[in-house]
């Protein structure tokens, strides 16, 4: 089982497609908000992650970048 972390903001369009992907596929993740108030979110994203786009999705440890990249990901899976 792969652990899956996806870090994301409440109203990005790619992340709740990324999000729906793999509920749809019964593949569980953790999800990391980056959108509360006080934080910078795509500072904070780029410390954890390396990316400066949302979603960040980051797969046994490895960043694997956003909604995009995480599609073959699931399909493999499949």
């Amino acid at each position: 089982m792969n652990k899956i972390t996806v870090y994301s903001t409440r109203y990005c369009a790619y992340c709740v497609r990324a999000k729906a992907l793999l509920n749809q596929n019964g593949l569980a993740y953790e999800e990391v908000l980056l959108d509360d108030p006080g934080i910078d979110a795509r500072a904070e994203l780029e410390r954890l992650t390396g990316g400066d786009t949302f979603p960040q999705i980051v797969i046994d440890g490895v960043t694997i970048g956003g909604y995009s990249e995480l599609v073959p990901f699931v399909r493999a899976a499949a």
